[in-house]
């Protein structure tokens, strides 16, 4: 059995909301951001369900990984990505361009694409434009083109990436607005750090201010179906129950590499051991052990930082009024000292790149992970030592 959990009907079902969308999807052709904390299943679903289902929907994906060198200029990554599929198509046997005459019925030469650019010049102040590029690789292509960047908050850090995401939008605007298109251009950015991302669409100095943001929806119960059934395949027996292992995962924040953790244990346990009853603790020890990860975070920031998070993460919905005369009594109660209301912002500031707090709207805030959310409300509910 393969260990591999395939995503298909989710990915078929964003494929047609991306490329054959509905009137109550068109916006997601203005970009899509998908955000979510590491290690729950974003570029593993990227690049095993989306982009072939894309890709078998007849549209010219091109993926880039800002996280295979942050040292590198996002912007360098992005447009040498885009190079190599333009390079691909120019290259009369390359596999892209076969399954665009497959899947597209296109008519072209054995030559290849003749695009007309200086592949090496794209982007510099000699060569075509990424508008220019962009429109035209639609045009000859005669389908959507979807550029999706993974972890797209990285090109937030330099002058260079910000540049990148003006002239993307551009080009979406430059194919998309036209009357009449043989396809379009679609932006999927995806990120580890929810808080920059939804940045990306609600700050009015973004590019990409009013596309769609969402959360990237976790694994549910099927992958907990398809991990057992593996298990039991490969010949361990001791496994908890389905309902035991459903509760112990989302326990653990919907984090596959956390859950294999749990069932190792279980694994190993001695036999006549009733894996559900040690499944429960196992669980709530590797979550004690990913609350200390993020609660010192905050520690680190200082009792002030941490007062400011409880007003947001004791919230029922997103907060206001951060910086009102209540909230700076409320802290100032919290540390035990009087407080300068200028001292506020540097510590939001830290909060937010932190990940920790997030904006989801003008000068309104909430926690970026409920997961974190539940674990300080837990933390915060103990008896003192």
């Amino acid at each position: 059995m393969s260990t591999l959990f395939r995503r298909q009907a989710l990915a078929a079902q964003m494929t047609q909301q991306l490329l054959r969308p509905g009137p109550l999807d068109v916006g997601l052709r203005s970009g899509l951001f998908l955000s979510g904390l590491r290690r729950i299943g974003k570029t593993t679903f990227l690049l095993n369900d989306l982009i072939p289902s894309l890709a078998d929907a007849g549209a010219l994906v091109i993926y880039v990984d800002l996280w295979t060198d942050t040292q590198a200029n996002p912007a360098t990554l992005v447009q040498n990505s885009i190079k190599q599929a333009l390079k691909e198509l120019e290259a009369p046997a390359s596999s892209l361009l076969s399954k665009l005459r497959r899947i597209k019925g296109l008519d072209v030469g054995a030559a290849g694409f003749k695009l007309g650019f200086n592949l090496d010049a794209i982007g510099t102040a000699q060569g075509a434009t990424l508008e220019q590029v962009l429109v035209k690789l639609v045009d000859v292509a005669q389908t959507d083109v979807v550029l999706i960047i993974d972890e797209v908050q990285q090109a937030t850090t330099t002058e260079d990436g910000h540049k990148l995401l003006i002239a993307l939008k551009a080009a979406r605007d430059a194919v998309n607005l036209r009357p009449i298109t043989p396809g379009h251009f679609i932006l999927i950015g995806t990120g580890s750090h929810r808080a920059k991302v939804n940045e990306l669409t609600v700050q009015r100095a973004q590019a990409f201010q009013g596309a769609t943001s969402i959360e990237y929806p976790v694994l549910d119960i099927a992958y907990i179906d398809f991990l057992l059934n593996a298990l039991r395949s490969a010949g361990i027996s001791r496994v908890p129950s389905r309902d035991a292992a459903y509760a112990g995962f989302v326990k653990l924040g919907s984090r596959p590499e956390e859950m294999i953790k749990a069932l190792r244990q279980v694994a190993a346990l001695p036999d006549g051991a009733d894996p559900d009853q040690f499944f429960p603790v196992i669980a709530a020890t590797l979550r004690a052990s990913a609350a200390d990860v993020e609660l010192n975070k905050l520690e680190r920031l200082g009792s002030l930082a941490a007062a400011i998070f409880d007003r947001v993460a004791s919230a029922k919905t997103e907060v206001k009024g951060l910086y009102s005369a209540d909230a700076i009594d409320a802290y100032a109660k919290a540390i035990g000292r009087p407080l300068a209301p200028e001292e506020i912002q540097p510590l939001i500031n830290e909060l937010l790149n932190e990940n920790l707090i997030m904006r989801s709207g003008h000068g309104r805030y909430s926690v970026t992970d409920p997961f974190v959310q539940q674990l300080w409300l837990e933390h915060k509910a103990l008896p003192p030592l």
